[in-house]
Formats: structure tokens, C-alpha cells, sequence
């Protein structure tokens, strides 16, 4: 009788092995886990950008917050999910929106405000999303 336990026990660890996503190594996890961290400096940015009493009255302002947190927003399930390999793949697809919303910020940064807030705000996003960039064209970095 204890034969066909263990004999079932085998087939359902099987056909949920067949099921599952691959598990990410270590070093996935590892690069997922630096590069959330760089991402910290993106939510701080996003958060200054959308509480600022300019971003009421630019919609090119908004703009950028938005698209921040759209990146965000996109690694979030994957992040909560512990799912290095989906997390990697979503922000290799979604990077050059992030790019691009940064190089916006930066051409639109002297329009908007020269205070110290502002350039600090530019270069930290700069900063974080080159970081990013590299991180995931060459995670050997």
C-alpha cells in the first residue's frame, strides 16, 4: 500500500515539475535585487516630480512621472512574485521607455525649475537609470 502512496507522490511531483517556470540562479536573483534597488532612486524622483507644484501645471511634467512609474508598475508582480526570470524579461523589453522618460526629464528639467531640487532630481534619475541600463545589457558589471 505504502508503494502506491509513493508511487503517486512521484507522478504529481512530476506533472507540477513540468508545469513550473524554470527557477531562476542566483545570479538573477541577485541582479533583480540590485537593480529594484537602483529603482528606489526612480520612486524617489517619480515622488518629487508628481507632489511638485509644477507637475500640476506641466503636462510634459506629468508625463515623465507617469512614465516612471509605468516601468515601476510593470516589474511589481514579478518582484512580489520572487520571479527573477519575468522581472529581467519585462524590464530588458521596457528600459528604453525608461530611458527615454529620463532624457525627457533632463531637456525639460532647466524649463521647468532651476532650483536645486530639480537638478538633483535630474541627475539622480540619470544616475539610476544608466546604472539600470548596464546592469541589464551586461549583469557581469
Amino acid at each position: 500500500m505504502s508503494g502506491d502512496l509513493d508511487d503517486a507522490s512521484n507522478d504529481m511531483e512530476t506533472e507540477s515539475s513540468a508545469n513550473a517556470i524554470p527557477a531562476a540562479d542566483a545570479k538573477s536573483i541577485a541582479l533583480m535585487q540590485e537593480i529594484d534597488g537602483w529603482i528606489s532612486h526612480v520612486w524617489m524622483v517619480r515622488t518629487f516630480l508628481k507632489h511638485s507644484d509644477e507637475a500640476t501645471d506641466d503636462e510634459e511634467l506629468s508625463e515623465v512621472h507617469r512614465g516612471l512609474y509605468d516601468f515601476m508598475l510593470a516589474l511589481g508582480p514579478s518582484w512580489d512574485a520572487g520571479d527573477a526570470n519575468r522581472y529581467l524579461k519585462i524590464a530588458r523589453k521596457k528600459i528604453g521607455k525608461l530611458r527615454s522618460t529620463a532624457a525627457a526629464f533632463r531637456e525639460l528639467q532647466p524649463e521647468v525649475s532651476g532650483h536645486m531640487n530639480f537638478c538633483m532630481a535630474a541627475k539622480s534619475l540619470t544616475l539610476a537609470v544608466n546604472r539600470i541600463s548596464q546592469l541589464l545589457e551586461d549583469p557581469n558589471e
